[in-house]
């Protein structure tokens, strides 16, 4: 999981099983003899595209580093009902025990993948790229932006340090947007727009990006059209994003409109988690 720092998921995943396993497993330590040995199966009870493999992984391991976790598909393919995602041989005691905080992460992880492939697929033949939102569960963000990835899609910001996204309540709160000109322009600049009217407003403050929320398709085409004139006077056009109300009904036509980038929070938000289980052999 080259996109994700090591030492946050680790401690992800500790935080997870802790969580899990308060100060025993007693069900596990009144009823499975200490060194019986278990082989198990984790498999697919959906269809889907799986990720979080490496996260299950770690989550048996840091229970009991002697395990042993051979994935059997790769990372990001389709997987059907019936599949079997990988084999995990150790001490059972220890299987069982971690067995909930895998499946966990591997259900939901696999369910933001597929969400967002469906969007991908979705949108194919046009150049708007599907990207994700802070929409996300407190403390799992790096996680399921991963997902996102995996799944075909593309991050947007990750915390609010990585750029200036200018919102209608930041507006709201100073007056104006002129504030724009005060700021040093050594930052990434993003700014809301829900009208035309202030679309061109913000095309003279020259962004790298606008996002254009909830706006019905013929203006979104007016936007791109309106920005493409000005290609001649613009040194970097800004990217245009379209945001709000998106669903598999309506994607192809917000794509069709030319716009850069398509923002989906329900990538990670309102996400049902696909079916996965473990079973001993």
């Amino acid at each position: 999981m080259s996109y994700v720092n090591e030492f946050e998921l680790k401690n992800i995943v500790k935080q997870a099983l802790a969580e899990d396993i308060g100060k025993c497993d007693l069900t596990t330590e009144a009823f499975i003899p200490a060194n019986k040995k278990a082989r198990a199966e984790i498999i697919a009870k959906d269809n889907f595209v799986v990720c979080g493999l490496y996260v299950a992984e770690l989550a048996f391991k840091i229970q009991d580093k002697a395990i042993k976790f051979k994935p059997l598909v790769r990372e990001g393919e389709v997987v059907r009902k019936g599949d079997v995602l990988a084999e995990v041989t150790g001490k059972a005691g220890s299987v069982l025990t971690a067995e909930r905080t895998a499946l966990n992460f591997l259900s939901l992880l696999s369910a933001i993948s597929t969400k967002t492939r469906k969007f991908v697929d979705a949108a194919k033949g046009y150049k708007a790229k599907i990207i994700d939102t802070r929409k996300t569960i407190p403390g799992l963000r790096i996680l399921e932006k991963y997902a996102v990835r995996i799944g075909g899609g593309f991050n947007h910001r990750l915390s609010l340090d990585e750029m200036l996204l200018v919102k209608d309540n930041h507006i709201k709160v100073v007056g104006s947007i002129t504030k724009l000109n005060k700021i040093k322009r050594r930052y990434v600049i993003e700014i809301e727009v829900k009208t035309l009217k202030e679309f061109k407003e913000a095309m003279r403050y020259k962004p790298d990006m606008i996002m254009l929320d909830n706006m019905i398709i013929k203006d979104m085409r007016k936007a791109v059209y309106t920005r493409n004139v000005q290609s001649s006077k613009l040194l970097l056009l800004p990217r245009l994003e379209a945001s709000g109300g998106v669903n598999l009904k309506n994607i192809r036509k917000i794509a069709s409109t030319g716009v850069d980038l398509i923002s989906i929070g329900h990538l990670t938000h309102s996400i049902d988690s696909v079916d996965i289980s473990l079973e001993v052999l």
